[in-house]
């Protein structure tokens, strides 16, 4: 009898330390964006001539690990004073009411709910991108590009992601007035995410 006792104590306890561990959830790799080797850069046309720009002032969040992804999340504000198209004028015809008043909505923000794995090194974070007073479920397909030991800092991973989303920027309201009609700017807009990563090992 004491050993049968001994024998469910045991088993209680085996069974507790294991139900234990499996609560415990592993925080996903905390990553760091260098942004001298990355960028957020946008497309659209004009008339028929696509025009570049990028956004150079931007702050994220980055916890990820594909082989945890339940504990991974993505998190993404941009300053919206930071557009850059290389013309001063437009620049600044763009941070007005008519498009993105940054002056009443200084920020673009992307926060994602959930990330799944769609492919080889491909997945996409399924959250909310909010332009102006405008908020919509959108899906950010990204691509894992590689991780390795970086060789110019010990003790530490770089890593490499680049994404490509296309949002029409009527969903939104960027673009009133006259400039609500696609006759000159088009509606659609591909948004184009390099971002180079590191953390600590």
């Amino acid at each position: 009898m004491k050993t049968l006792n001994k024998l469910t104590t045991y088993l209680a306890i085996t069974i507790f330390a294991v139900s234990s561990l499996a609560m415990v959830k592993i925080a996903a790799t905390s990553w760091t964006i260098d942004k001298a080797h990355s960028a957020i850069n946008f497309e659209v046309t004009h008339f028929f001539t696509p025009v570049n720009g990028q956004f150079h002032d931007y702050e994220a969040t980055v916890n990820f690990d594909p082989e945890n992804l339940d504990e991974s999340m993505i998190d993404v504000k941009i300053m919206v004073n930071s557009i850059d198209t290389e013309n001063e004028r437009r620049d600044g015809h763009l941070k007005t009411a008519d498009f993105f008043n940054a002056e009443k909505w200084p920020h673009i923000t992307f926060k994602s709910d959930n990330i799944e794995k769609t492919g080889e090194n491909e997945f996409v974070a399924n959250g909310k991108l909010t332009i102006k007073d405008v908020t919509k479920d959108v899906a950010l397909p990204f691509t894992l590009l590689g991780v390795m030991d970086n060789p110019m800092k010990e003790g530490t991973l770089v890593a490499g992601i680049k994404s490509s989303m296309m949002i029409d920027r009527t969903d939104y309201t960027v673009g009133t007035g006259d400039w609500a009609s696609d006759a000159v700017i088009g509606d659609e807009v591909t948004v184009d995410l390099n971002l180079e990563l590191n953390a600590d090992k």
